[in-house]
Order: C-alpha cells, then sequence, then structure tokens
C-alpha cells in the first residue's frame, strides 16, 4: 500500500467522530484526515432520507471536490417509541443550531410517562466509500441496541451516549471506555464490515 491510498477522507468536522474512527483504522493502516484539515470545501446538506443516503451523499461530493478517497458517514438514534426518531435529524433533533444538550432534553421529554421496558432504541451507522472520482465503491452498516435511560450517566462520547444504556453491560456509553466500545458500538460494528474490503480496495494496483 502506498502512502497515498492509506489517506482516507472523513467527510465530517466532528472531531470526536474523526478520533473514534482513528482508533479503529490507524490499526490498520489507513490514515483517517478530517475534512476540517480542507477549509474550502462547504458543508454537504444532508437531506436525504436514510442514514445510508446521506453517507454516500458525503462521500461522492466530497471526494469529487477533493478528488481524493472518502469515507462518508452517517449515523444516528432510533427510538422505538418515537417511531424511529430522532433518526436522520439526530444531531439536530432539537433545531438546527441545538447542542447535545438540547437534544437530550428533547429526547427526555418526548419519552415521558414511557416505561423503562418500552425504550428501547438503536444506535445506527451507514458508512459508504467513494474513490477520487466520486464513484462509490464500498457500503456497510452496523447497528447497537440498547435501552434509553431515565438519567444521564458517565462523561464519555458525544451526542446521546450518556443516556444509551447497554443492559449486558449495566452501563451507558456515556460510563463504558474506548476500549469497549470500539467492540460494541454501531460505528466499530460498520467498520468492522467495511475495513477487510476496504484494505483489499486500497491494495489493488492502480487504485
Amino acid at each position: 500500500m502506498s502512502d497515498a491510498v492509506t489517506e482516507i477522507v472523513l467527510a465530517s468536522r466532528n472531531r470526536k467522530k474523526v478520533l473514534e474512527l482513528e482508533q479503529l483504522l490507524s490499526p490498520r493502516g489507513i490514515v483517517v484526515r478530517s475534512v476540517s484539515d480542507f477549509p474550502d470545501v462547504p458543508d454537504i446538506v444532508e437531506d436525504g432520507e436514510t442514514f445510508a443516503e446521506n453517507a454516500a451523499k458525503k462521500a461522492v461530493e466530497t471526494a469529487r471536490l477533493l478528488n481524493r478517497w472518502t469515507l462518508g458517514e452517517d449515523s444516528g438514534l432510533v427510538v422505538d417509541a418515537l417511531g424511529g426518531a430522532p433518526g436522520v435529524y439526530s444531531a439536530r433533533y432539537a433545531g438546527e443550531e441545538c447542542d447535545d444538550d438540547a437534544n437530550n432534553r428533547k429526547l427526555i421529554t418526548q419519552l415521558q410517562g414511557v416505561a423503562a421496558a418500552d425504550r428501547g432504541a438503536g444506535y445506527v451507522c451507514h458508512v459508504a466509500v467513494a474513490d477520487p472520482g466520486g464513484a462509490i465503491r464500498l457500503r456497510a452498516d452496523g447497528q447497537c441496541r440498547g435501552r434509553i435511560s431515565a438519567a444521564p450517566r458517565g462523561e464519555n462520547g458525544f451526542g446521546y451516549d450518556p443516556f444509551f444504556l447497554i443492559a449486558e453491560y449495566h452501563r451507558t456509553f456515556g460510563e463504558l471506555g474506548p476500549a469497549v466500545k470500539r467492540q460494541i458500538s454501531h460505528r466499530a460494528r460498520a467498520l468492522a464490515k467495511l475495513i477487510p474490503p476496504l484494505v483489499r480496495l486500497l491494495c489493488e494496483p492502480g487504485t
């Protein structure tokens, strides 16, 4: 593998997400760069109806702008009692200019009166890889099931992590350390499917 093809751009400016992906990809020799490293690249409008559509759009448009291999990722929380919400609106559930605290407050408000047993939820992740010409070459997805706790626990992670309880660990994602999350998170599971074919793809002569 040459240096040129072991570098892939993550079409996201979320530094915590970049770090999480670095931890998963760097052991395989794949260097992750954030789109933040390229200030001339505009934000990609995430107007897809599904995580898969948004992941592909981010990968394709960013790859074409930079002429680089690009990984597009879209992920979020789906809550059974809310009909799958917040879904693709997870990052902006409480509004376009909202933060994690505002999103979490809205989530808990929406779940008032819902019994613990009925608070099933899943973190979902879809990833897509585009070549420098903008053609989608790989796709993968992953999911981690849990339930939404009544109160936040832990300060690790980001987004809804302090409320996302994993039953078998009796801990939220906010309490679990990075070593465990690298094994069981929705993003880790999607990348576990993606990494073997991605490594093979980048090793192909002429890529």
